[in-house]
């Protein structure tokens, strides 16, 4: 039975925060008054899940203080009075406290929803070293799940319980229980836990919010979770130690949101992709281990927007010049690297490349300079390009060929194609004044045929140019540019291509050339196989096909992510708003499903080529599908 699908941010992400409230030590009404605050300013921000420091609701630094039993008794009473705020409020939250059992003393995290406390988790590693001693005053849980005693109420205790909150399986683990060999968090996400609380107390030192930021990342990526890390405030005793309140929220590997130690902020909010993880885990087979104690609560996803918007450029999402750099940097090695081995295993003497003057042709011959590099060889010796201007082919874009190769030492064939592809065309009957389909494809089998042919001659390979892209959208020539001996541009999309470029136009070692591929750079993207106009460009790819920064956007939340449709076409509203309105969105998703459905075939045969990003086509190594599915059903849209 079909049913209408709509789209909102509900059913993918859960917005999550860490908090991080100022300290009054031993004192619980006032910790329970400022965590109460935040809670509340949670609260109406929409958030589900806010975790607070460890043992925010007395202190960290309490010393002996930990034992009175004025303050274990207000404790007590603080956390039921917590749990109270939580009545007719969507939101949960996840408190540090201490808690007494049969006389022993257990440092713990408590799940507070639905105007109740849900769960007690105490601590399962103690830190015992330099400036810890949490074991003078606390016991490690090495039991099963038990219940106990809060202000009359039983309430779940124990650290096998995971902990339903707005459709996401949240974990609790605390602060040292990260550190150690095995964390109680890989048992968790085992058993299903998407979501994992950390109430942390981790002082300051040089070097450590880099080591702890790193360790958080990493544990997020190996897990495939949420991480909430919510480190204590510096206004914790400094007699020895200084806190710097450090809180983090990554996801699947990846740092979405950071306060800094010592800042002034008090909440750090976040959403987590639910659907993203659950993909994840279903392509890495990891399938939830029965065996936790599961409760449930009532809160429920209720954000109707999104706070950030997704990147425009998901192929190079990094703000940073120094980490985009080194991006760029290790793409080009991949490549050169993987075009060297090539070169070295083959047998083949020579690299054949046609250079039309684009981007993508420039980027495979700047790739196949720093593969000379690599080998030894002189580039001059080893590449040798060809420049086959046809019927359409622009003043601009051969001036562009011809001066790159000439400024880089290299000599360039000149080869004009009109005369073949004309020759081809009265062969088969075909009006050389219509300019189809047919028009187009023999100018590019034409070309693709001279490489082929002068690659034999001189023991040499075809090195192919077309990117992500192309391959995505079946943009290219069956037979044509469509197949090559190695592709080195085959995981590089057309948005990345440019970055590539570029990077290398800044280059020392390409200063000769930065004019040319300046220029390169400011072309129009363009096939140049119709419509000439006394020597101009005249046919603009994206004007054609629609813009590349859409397709590359909705190629990698389909591939990476297997995100729906809807979800893809509501994530490019937000990333391209005031630049795209939702019927040109609408469009270019249209023909670009399209395309990719129908031009599997195309990328079944499609030739080697190194693996440079997270998407690949490659159907020998990261995507097979049918290449008959013309009309499938489940990427349609509303």
């Amino acid at each position: 039975m079909e049913r209408e699908l709509t789209y909102t941010p509900k059913e993918s992400y859960i917005r999550v925060a860490t908090a991080c409230p100022e300290v009054a030590l031993a004192d619980v009404t006032t910790n329970y008054q400022r965590i109460g605050d935040l809670f509340n300013a949670a609260s109406d921000r929409n958030i589900s899940l806010v975790t607070f420091p460890e043992l925010s609701l007395t202190g960290y630094t309490l010393g002996d203080l930990v034992h009175q039993t004025a303050l274990l008794e207000q404790a007590e009473l603080g956390i039921d009075k917590l749990a109270k705020l939580t009545q007719e409020r969507s939101t949960a939250m996840v408190v540090g406290f201490p808690f007494r059992l049969n006389n022993r003393l257990y440092n713990c995290a408590a799940v507070l929803a639905d105007g109740v406390i849900k769960g007690i988790v105490p601590k399962i590693n103690l830190p015992t070293y330099n400036e810890f001693y949490e074991d003078r005053w606390y016991d490690t849980w090495d039991q099963e799940n038990t219940t106990v005693e809060v202000e009359g109420i039983e309430v779940p205790f124990g650290t096998n319980i995971l902990f339903d909150i707005a459709g996401a399986r949240v974990g609790v683990e605390i602060c040292e229980d990260l550190w150690v060999p095995k964390p109680p968090s890989q048992d968790l996400v085992q058993k299903g836990a998407t979501i994992i609380a950390n109430p942390s107390a981790s002082p300051e030192q040089i070097g450590k919010a880099k080591y702890r930021r790193n360790l958080v990342t990493l544990q997020s990526g190996t897990l495939v979770t949420g991480y909430l890390y919510a480190g204590t405030d510096v206004s914790e005793s400094t007699a020895e130690i200084v806190m710097g309140g450090h809180q983090l929220i990554a996801a699947n590997g990846d740092l979405i949101e950071e306060r800094q130690p010592f800042s002034s902020e008090r909440l750090t909010i976040a959403e987590v992709d639910i659907e993203h993880l659950n993909y994840d885990r279903r392509r890495l087979h990891m399938a939830n281990i029965i065996g936790a104690q599961i409760i449930k609560t009532e809160v429920k996803r209720n954000q109707v927007e999104i706070l950030r918007a997704p990147e425009r450029n998901p192929f190079l999402p990094i703000e940073n010049d120094i980490d985009r750099s080194e991006r760029l940097q290790t793409a080009i090695k991949i490549q050169a690297h993987g075009l060297a081995m090539r070169v070295r295993t083959s047998g083949l003497e020579k690299i054949i490349l046609g250079l039309s003057g684009g981007l993508d042709s420039t980027l495979a011959l700047l790739v196949a300079y720093e593969a000379a590099e690599l080998l030894n060889l002189n580039p001059s010796n080893l590449i040798h390009t060809i420049t086959m201007p046809g019927l359409a082919s622009s003043d601009r874009t051969q001036d562009n060929a011809q001066k790159l190769a000439a400024n880089l030492g290299l000599k360039n064939i000149y080869i004009p194609i009109n005369d073949l592809a004309k020759q081809e065309m009265y062969a088969i009957q075909h009006d050389v004044e219509d300019q189809n389909t047919v028009f187009e494809n023999v100018q590019a089998r034409v070309r693709t045929n001279i490489l082929f042919n002068y690659a034999n001659k001189n023991n040499g390979m075809v090195l192919g140019t077309g990117d992500l892209s192309e391959i995505a959208l079946g943009w290219c020539t069956y037979n044509a540019d469509q197949q090559s001996h190695y592709n080195v541009n085959a995981t590089i999309p057309k948005t990345l291509v440019k970055y590539l470029v570029n990077y290398l136009a800044e280059s020392p070692k390409y200063s000769a050339v930065k004019e040319e591929l300046r220029n390169i750079i400011d072309t129009p993207i363009s096939p140049e196989l119709t419509n000439i106009k006394d020597g101009e460009i005249s046919q603009n790819t994206e004007d054609i096909i629609g813009p590349y920064e859409l397709h590359d956007f909705f190629l990698y939340h389909l591939i990476r992510w297997g995100d729906s449709p809807n979800k893809i076409a509501f994530l490019a509203e937000e990333a391209f708003r005031n630049i795209y309105d939702k019927e040109t969105i609408n469009k270019w998703f249209g023909l670009f499903i399209k395309r990719f459905t129908q031009n599997q075939f195309k990328r079944e045969n499609m030739p080697n080529g190194p693996k440079v990003g997270g998407v690949s086509l490659s159907p020998r190594g990261d995507w097979r599908m049918p290449p008959d599915l013309y009309n499938s059903a489940i990427w349609k849209t509303n």
